[in-house]
């Protein structure tokens, strides 16, 4: 893909359905948790991509057994128990933070091991300090090879045998994500407190349902508080395991959002408003702005039959799709303002930041504060500004691409002339490699 994309705005109203691969969130849980197990597991629905990808390198190296069949989305993994056969090995985790968080995690609780693990660019300046100060309270080393409290580092690893944990969890759920996934490697019972309380809990959620089924512990119990878990488990399945991973409900985001900018409809297949992650409430984001969402016989269909109005929305639990609806914003009736997203400076990109950049660049009143961002649609500005065309900077974060993708996509001038060019829309391959084909099939009115 060029380093720049010229956006084709639909001259024609979107018309098909699209098929949306598989979550990052939940395909690499599963990967590890496979791992945890002393059975074959077969995943299928797995995302192919780079932070996925990332995750199977690093496992790989770690001695463990994988078989990937990506024309069949599936990948075959032999358990080990929740022992690495490898003990001393450099790991590479990009700019993954479930790799970065997870895999660490589980690498900590080795006995007597030795690992180097660091990141891309834009990770060593995302937060893994709060996990391996934890760590070091219960005596893992940890040397720290450039800032302390970020990657790179090195660690020497030990069981831990405490059974009460506390943590700073309120830059990041991983952190917590992370913890529940090995406690039931490290005792029957533990208690996990975060005085500071966290974020996008229903990511915590989706570990906690993916613990009870991957470890087939009938006694499996879970109470999740405002700031403190409970979890009593262990990995006790030893037979063959299949497991279907959902579609990337963030990523439905933008396929739900495309119809009402340029008419007609979408039905994004295996989306609907109840799943495991929390993103599928979007499209309650959606109707209540005046959109028409439906079910469909195969997944949610979204019909641009309404004009989208504003509003003031909290997307702290759906922090991922905030962008979504925030990019198209120049389009609304009335003026939108989005906040609980404060944690969102903290990923792949300060995300805020980046959506009030470009947004400005569109000549939109944009109001930034910590933790929300507010916007004054001026449609005329945006003609004015674009008749030479904007180009949007992607800041390597993959989600600020599609967002604006969609945007794009809306035939300003009511001619089909580009007036908005993406940079770098190869940044998309770590979740979602063929979105922009995608997103060209649907302007032809092909079912994906």
């Amino acid at each position: 893909m060029n380093s720049i994309l010229e956006i084709t705005p639909f001259t024609n109203q979107c018309k098909g359905s699209v098929v949306i691969p598989g979550s990052k969130s939940i395909s690499n849980r599963a990967l590890l948790l496979s791992c945890f197990l002393e059975s074959k597991v077969d995943l299928h629905g797995v995302l192919k991509s780079q932070d996925v990808e990332l995750m199977i390198t690093a496992l790989k190296s770690l001695g463990i057994q994988i078989n990937e069949d990506w024309e069949a989305k599936k990948v075959e993994i032999q358990g080990c128990g929740g022992f690495a056969p490898v003990k001393n090995q450099e790991i590479e985790v990009g700019n993954a933070g479930t790799v970065a968080r997870f895999l660490t995690a589980w690498l900590a609780v080795q006995d007597e091991a030795e690992y180097s693990l660091d990141g891309s660019e834009e990770m060593r300046e995302r937060p893994i300090g709060e996990l391996m100060g934890f760590f070091q309270s219960e005596g893992i080393e940890v040397d720290y090879l450039r800032i302390n409290g970020f990657f790179p580092f090195r660690m020497k690893t030990k069981k831990i045998q405490t059974s009460h944990w506390e943590i700073d969890a309120s830059k990041s759920s991983q952190m917590l994500s992370a913890l529940m996934m090995i406690a039931p490697l490290s005792g029957e019972s533990r208690k996990i407190t975060f005085p500071q309380g966290t974020v996008s809990k229903p990511f915590v959620d989706i570990t906690s349902q993916m613990i009870k089924e991957f470890s087939g512990d009938e006694a499996y119990h879970c109470k999740i508080g405002s700031n403190e878990i409970e979890i009593v488990a262990k990995y006790k399945r030893k037979d063959n395991f299949a497991y279907l991973v959902e579609p990337d409900a963030t990523a439905a985001s933008y396929f739900l959002t495309l119809p009402q900018i340029v008419g007609g409809s979408c039905e994004v297949i295996g989306v609907w408003d109840d799943m495991l992650q929390g993103d599928s409430k979007y499209s309650v984001v959606l109707r209540d702005q005046g959109a028409r969402v439906e079910n469909g016989s195969k997944g949610l269909v979204s019909f641009g039959d309404q004009t989208l109005k504003g509003g003031k929305y909290d997307f702290n639990d759906i922090s991922d799709t905030f962008l979504t609806l925030a990019a198209i914003s120049p389009l609304l009736s009335t003026p939108l303002e989005i906040y609980g997203i404060s944690h969102t400076r903290l990923q792949e990109t300060d995300r805020i930041s980046a959506m009030v950049n470009e947004l400005k660049k569109l000549g939109q009143e944009v109001l930034e504060t910590k933790d929300s961002i507010k916007i004054r649609p001026d449609l005329n500005k945006l003609k004015e500004l674009a008749r030479n065309q904007v180009s949007i900077d992607t800041y390597e974060d993959h989600r600020v691409a599609m967002s604006f993708g969609i945007l794009g996509s809306f035939d300003l001038f009511g001619k089909g002339l580009p007036w908005l060019k993406i940079k770098n829309p190869g940044c998309c391959s770590k979740t979602y490699p063929d979105f922009f084909e995608q997103l060209e099939n649907l302007r032809v009115g092909s079912a994906t």
